[in-house]
């Protein structure tokens, strides 16, 4: 196995050093492969002497590196691109085929699986849904689900399985009565161990993450996350959460709960005081057609496939936007944030509808002494979590953390 692929070679500190150095050779051969790979991956396409300059390592061992990686099939070449004088350069992209990666995401009323490649591309996928979620019926999803999309690869795709990487919301067992689920059944979360159960029944690395932290990781890396250093993240799941980026990286702060925004308390539409949760949730909107003698169920058949359910969904839009921008405005009198980036469960049309219905009830808030972000749309969608899963075992064996490849880019160019 090269060292490239071992978690455990992964460096504890940002280091930029060059092969020549007294340093563990395996070790600094390790990180600055990662940190190729993760400057390709980040710009999209860049050649030797791109990377030599971006990274601070010397063109020779730029070239040794690229050598190895494009051998290894880690890399491939573009066509060569002439300037005015000298040879070629030859930009080098990742191989979408070198890795692929399983992503699980576990909601309230339903469970992706995805199979994604090295570029964040799905390649497959396996969705269930369920009036609430329950450890057996998930440990049968992703075990089964993961056989099933085996068969379908070939020997040599499955040799490039980099592990699975769970999506899944904390303390499911508080959520029994806002999902409908009967007194106590969901108490069979408490004390069990995803993660570890998962590993003993694959034979992946298995890498576990909050479900809204993952979205947002996922609009960090794939999405318009590397426009904007700072964003707030709000995500519209059966339960809204969100997420903090600072400096292009993601902020969990000391317990790991930092931007979860759900708990945020905002006015409702008569004046309450209520969590933010409460109000721009997707179980809202459900309550809300039901009570309005619609069937809910197609809110969860396909996150891409809603109808148009009229006045409940326009109402439901309308709240939304008024909970939202009051957030956006609390979370921007602490931090001068960039932008706020608003994605969810749904349908491209429902989003642009929310950011819309947001940008103008925040017009409506008092904005004295608050620079107002840009508030924008998200661009990975529905399947941000699943996504932001199957990244985990990709970045834990290929790539370099985001605030690690930051602070190297910022130490290499002087800044």
């Amino acid at each position: 196995m090269s060292p490239l692929e071992d978690p455990a070679d992964t460096p504890s500190s940002p280091m930029i050093l060059d092969p020549s150095g007294g340093a563990n050779q395996v070790r600094v051969r390790a990180h600055n492969e990662r940190l190729v790979l993760s400057l390709v991956r980040r710009h999209g396409a860049l050649s030797k002497a791109e990377i030599a300059r971006r990274s601070g390592l010397s063109a020779q061992t730029v070239s040794v590196i690229m050598r190895a990686l494009e051998k290894e099939g880690l890399l491939s070449r573009g066509e060569p691109v002439r300037g005015r004088v000298g040879q070629p350069s030859i930009p080098m992209r990742l191989n979408p085929d070198a890795v692929l990666s399983f992503g699980v995401k576990i909601g309230r009323r339903s469970a992706d699986l995805v199979l994604m490649d090295f570029v964040g591309h799905i390649r497959m996928q396996l969705h269930q849904i369920y009036p609430y979620p329950l450890p057996q019926d998930i440990m049968s999803f992703v075990t089964s689900g993961i056989r099933e999309l085996e068969a379908r690869l070939s020997s040599e795709e499955r040799r490039r399985l980099a592990g699975v990487g769970i999506a899944a919301p904390f303390e499911l067992w508080n959520w029994a009565e806002e999902v409908g689920a009967p007194d106590g059944a969901m108490e069979a979360w408490r004390g069990f161990d995803l993660q570890a159960e998962v590993a003993a029944r694959v034979p992946y690395l298995v890498y576990l993450q909050n479900d809204a932290t993952s979205a947002c990781g996922a609009e960090l890396v794939f999405g318009v996350g590397p426009r904007y250093p700072d964003f707030v993240y709000l995500f519209i799941g059966s339960f809204l959460g969100g997420g903090i980026v600072l400096n292009s990286s993601i902020f969990v702060g000391r317990t790991g709960t930092a931007g979860a925004l759900g708990p945020l308390p905002v006015r409702g539409r008569n004046g309450e005081t209520r969590q933010l949760l409460d109000i721009a949730s997707i179980f809202v909107l459900e309550n809300l057609l039901r009570d309005r003698g619609f069937d809910p169920r197609p809110l969860w058949y396909s996150a891409d496939n809603w109808i148009d359910f009229g006045e409940p969904l326009e109402t439901w839009i309308q709240d939304t936007a008024k909970a939202l921008a009051q957030a956006i405005v609390a979370a921007a009198s602490i931090i001068d944030f960039s932008a706020a980036i608003i994605d969810g469960g749904f349908p491209d049309w429902v989003r642009e509808r929310v950011v819309r219905a947001t940008i103008k009830a925040a017009s409506d808030l008092d904005l004295q002494g608050v620079v107002l972000p840009e508030i924008i749309e998200g661009a990975v969608g529905p399947q941000a979590r699943a996504i932001g899963g199957a990244s985990l075992p990709i970045f834990a064996r290929y790539l370099i953390d985001q605030n690690i490849l930051f602070k190297e880019i910022d130490h290499a160019e002087g800044h």
